[in-house]
């Protein structure tokens, strides 16, 4: 439950940080009718939503395992970090709809100097969150935190992005605002991507351990003659593994159960 309490308490933090930012991003940009500053403004509003998913899925997640679930409740961590692809996609639609409209009926932004300030100022923070997310995320072992740590990159990608824009639409160049938005879509779909493929290698059971590595640990050990069929699955919080191991056939079968206690204890 303590790796479930410090999980939580970094989502708390980031959530804090995201709703901040995208106020920030989403007021001024509609103030200065700048497509990809309250595009961007989105993406950090959709980087909280994701955040309360992962509380609910965290929470789910640390449930010991019961009847119904004998190896535990952990793949709800990955589904949950499934929806933060879902929450990507779904920001790249509402990018590509504001472009859409842009280029249909044009539209002029506004740039001044505030407009540098917010945006600099918002991805100061957007890399803060994001090393502090990565250095926890990779203490804890959680996949969530891993996948919110990449969204936030996204963020400061599209900002950097936005600064462009912001400095072309100010030489003049009224189209450059909606083609960076474009440019904002491929980063945050690339992303989007390499966290969904993260996160269903986990649910279809993806090898999660070198298996040679496996069999080298195993048969080092003294009374074990071979070893096959092995399997591994899992994250690397919570990894199974499954194998045959092979013993001299006279052994006695407390012998035998001996060095297969001997066999986990080294996996482990």
């Amino acid at each position: 439950m303590e790796r479930s309490h410090a999980v939580r308490n970094v989502l708390l933090c980031t959530l804090t940080a995201n709703i901040v930012i995208a106020i920030a991003k989403v007021w001024y940009g509609h103030f200065t009718n700048s497509i990809s500053m309250t595009s961007d403004g989105f993406h950090s509003f959709f980087d909280g939503i994701s955040s309360i998913l992962g509380l609910v899925g965290i929470w789910i997640a640390f449930h010991p395992p019961d009847k119904n679930h004998p190896y535990g409740h952990r793949k709800y961590e990955t589904l949950f970090t499934m929806t933060i692809a879902s929450v990507l996609f779904f920001t790249c639609y509402q990018v590509l709809k504001r472009v859409y409209g842009s280029f249909q009926e044009g539209h002029r932004t506004v740039v001044t100097e505030v407009s540098f300030a917010v945006i600099l100022v918002t991805m100061a923070v957007n890399l803060g969150v994001m090393l502090y997310e990565l250095k926890r995320g990779r203490e804890l072992q959680s996949e969530f935190l891993l996948a919110d740590a990449q969204h936030t990159k996204s963020d400061i990608l599209t900002s950097f992005s936005v600064v462009i824009g912001l400095i072309f639409s100010r030489l003049g160049y009224q189209q450059a605002d909606a083609i960076i938005g474009i440019i904002i879509v491929a980063l945050i779909a690339r992303i989007g991507y390499q966290i969904l493929k993260t996160a269903s290698d986990v649910l279809v059971d993806t090898v999660c351990i070198d298996t040679f590595e496996v069999e080298a640990v195993v048969t080092a050990i003294d009374g074990v003659r071979g070893c096959h069929q092995i399997r591994t699955r899992g994250t690397a919080q919570a990894v199974f593994v499954d194998l045959h191991i092979q013993v001299d056939p006279e052994v006695s079968i407390e012998r035998a159960h001996s060095i297969a206690t001997l066999v986990e204890s080294a996996i482990k």
